[in-house]
């Protein structure tokens, strides 16, 4: 890319950003920047407007109101300028069905001035034993790594990744994580939208969580999670089926203890010396042993779940 593009801006800049689809407000005035090297993670239930906003992002939509400038540049009306400078792993794949492996990736790097080499690429996904077979007969996290392959091999300023670990392995997960960091490390900026909160809570330098078409929180995983309303917990193993009623009497007001499955207790609330202290005190009392006990804060899902509620999202 051109050091001059943009400038020193961020890598993606988002005002006042609105999108209607007839009578329903998808977007709904939405600010938002992705400084260079960073990996933002945009979060939200569906339908809360993730996918309109990344392809306004991308090009594909004209917003209503507002703007969007990525790399500087205007996604629509400066869209041949832009495309080279960008990669986009749409979650689906987006491949013709037919293509094998190799041939797909080499045709996108041959579009590319400076393109990674496809037979490293190949390899460090785990690809390569299968550049010969038809997209088709991938499996889903196989073809999940090749539509990654494609979003990266042409050296992009910036990458848009719609659940990217979507299908895979947990050894296929830490290997992409792994090759998310190195880009970021590199400079590359990345906007990831994924429903797997491990995965923003691990790779995330920001996280930005909408819903209605509306930012509700954002900020790093850590100051999401450490929020210090009622921001710890304590999870233990024990006896199962013991008594908590008996343990929420025992510690102050407003603390919550819950079997989370057979032996595997969790109290939620603010944790001190003095809670962890009444716990262990308790469990001495019922005549059992608190075994692997864990002092934490709530995670990313707790958060995302106490923001946008736990009704199912069709």
């Amino acid at each position: 890319m051109d050091p001059s593009v943009g400038g020193d801006r961020s890598a993606l800049e988002i005002s006042g950003l609105v999108k209607r689809f007839g009578t329903v407000t998808a977007v709904d005035g939405i600010d938002l920047a992705v400084p260079r090297g960073q990996l933002l993670a945009l979060l939200g239930p569906n339908g809360a407007g993730k996918t309109t906003t990344v392809e306004i992002c991308e090009g594909h939509l004209r917003p209503d109101a507002g703007t969007a400038r990525v790399l500087g540049l205007d996604p629509v009306a400066e869209a041949a300028t832009l495309r080279p400078m960008i990669g986009v792993m749409p979650q689906g794949g987006g491949a013709y069905p037919g293509v094998r492996a190799e041939e797909m990736l080499r045709l996108i790097a041959r579009c590319a001035a400076r393109p990674l080499d496809v037979d490293w690429l190949l390899r460090i996904l785990g690809l390569h034993d299968h550049r010969r077979v038809a997209f088709k007969r991938l499996s889903g996290g196989q073809q999940q790594r090749l539509s990654l392959a494609c979003a990266i091999v042409g050296r992009p300023s910036l990458v848009f990744l719609d659940e990217p670990t979507s299908g895979m392995d947990p050894q296929a997960r830490r290997l992409v994580w792994e090759l998310l960091g190195a880009l970021r490390a590199d400079g590359v900026s990345i906007l990831l939208t994924t429903h797997l909160m491990e995965e923003a809570e691990t790779l995330a330098d920001r996280v930005v969580i909408i819903d209605n078409g509306r930012i509700i929180a954002e900020g790093s995983p850590r100051s999401l999670t450490c929020a210090e309303r009622d921001g710890g917990h304590v999870r233990f193993r024990a006896q199962a089926g013991l008594d908590t009623g008996l343990l929420v009497d025992a510690l102050p007001e407003g603390y919550r203890v819950r079997e989370l499955s057979p032996g595997t207790y969790r109290v939620d609330g603010h944790v001190d010396p003095q809670v962890v202290s009444t716990v262990t005190a308790w469990c001495a009392q019922q005549g059992v042993l608190a075994e692997q006990l864990h002092v934490g804060n709530r995670d990313l899902e707790e958060v995302f779940l106490e923001l946008t509620g736990r009704e199912l999202r069709s």
